[in-house]
């Protein structure tokens, strides 16, 4: 089967990983990949040392005036029998054509974008049941969820700082909820937090935690490629989002058996089966997150007992094999080829 993968996101994201990670492993099943991504060095590079050859166009603002003609030209020239739209900004380029057009969200997205698509697939159910709560035809609306790379056995990372030491990880932006995390982190005395990933909020949390008293427990460690093993040097993930579609930070998290303690914001609340695979609290609130952190910190039998059925979870529902097997029954179902037959 040719499949055609476009993407016009950021740099960094979850579902930008999640984009290149399905990319190589279609690729790697045997499927025929052409990645279409916007104008990305490092993701063209990650892309090439898997065996793919990705085009990069520029897939700008209302002026762009090229990104479409040469999108169309590569997507005949590959002629794929299924092309894959990821968000809003691919979709608004991605024209019909003899492929199966499905428009892939992550989020609660305005679905004038999506249009031209004959398929729309959320990764969550939550998403699945709000595009056909937005008028979407049921039977064209699906939900196939991501997959994480198995982060099991990484040696860990020096995280600064003594134990118990929390992890929190994500873009910092204020959805994120870092903040929160800071804030509660003054009422656990002697934990320290370190924070992976950078954003237009780094100034802010840095003043947040001078200014909670809690700046020599914190640690903001920039965007990091090694999640396994900061993942393998806490005690407890935090996930302090105020709003969080999915969560691929939980199911890192819980590939690395770690006990995960999350806002019950969208996604978390999906994924976390409360008291069984993680513990969730009320978003936005630093009290509760504070109390629920320092009591699982207190008992690391149940921590332990958290952290294994989190990773059952993973491997059952999340692990790359289960979910790869999902997408790949699903792009065979839609593509013209097997509707023909």
């Amino acid at each position: 089967m040719k499949l055609a993968q476009v993407m016009a996101g950021a740099h960094h994201g979850g579902a930008e990983g999640f984009y290149e990670r399905l990319c190589l492993a279609l690729h790697a099943a045997g499927e025929q990949v052409l990645p279409v991504i916007r104008r990305d060095a490092d993701r063209a590079a990650r892309l090439r040392a898997g065996g793919l050859a990705p085009v990069e166009l520029g897939f700008g603002g209302a002026l762009d005036l090229l990104t479409g003609p040469r999108l169309r030209r590569a997507l005949e020239g590959f002629a794929p029998d299924v092309t894959v739209a990821w968000m809003n900004r691919a979709a608004r380029f991605a024209p019909k054509g003899r492929w199966t057009l499905v428009g892939r969200l992550g989020g609660y997205y305005d679905l004038k974008y999506y249009r031209r698509c004959d398929h729309l697939v959320g990764n969550t159910r939550d998403i699945t049941r709000w595009i056909v709560a937005q008028g979407w035809p049921t039977e064209r609306a699906h939900h196939l969820p991501n997959f994480v790379a198995d982060l099991a056995g990484a040696a860990p990372a020096a995280l600064p700082g003594a134990a118990p030491r929390l992890l929190a990880m994500g873009r910092l932006h204020r959805n994120k909820g870092f903040d929160i995390a800071i804030r509660a982190l003054a009422l656990i005395p002697g934990a320290h937090l370190a924070i992976a990933g950078e954003g237009p909020e780094r100034a802010a949390l840095e003043a947040l935690a001078r200014e909670a008293g809690v700046a020599g427990r914190v640690a903001f460690l920039g965007w990091r490629g090694d999640v396994g093993a900061l993942l393998a040097a806490c005690d407890v993930f935090v996930c302090s989002s105020r709003h969080e579609p999915l969560g691929n930070i939980v199911l890192e998290a819980w590939s690395a058996s770690r006990p995960v303690v999350a806002a019950a914001a969208q996604g978390p609340s999906e994924l976390v089966a409360d008291g069984e695979n993680g513990l969730l609290v009320p978003p936005g609130d630093p009290g509760a997150l504070a109390a629920v952190v320092a009591a699982l910190l207190a008992d690391p039998q149940r921590a332990a007992r958290l952290a294994a059925a989190g990773r059952a979870a993973y491997a059952r529902d999340f692990a790359e094999a289960a979910v790869l097997a999902r997408w790949r029954g699903f792009l065979a179902a839609v593509a013209p080829a097997r509707a023909a037959a």
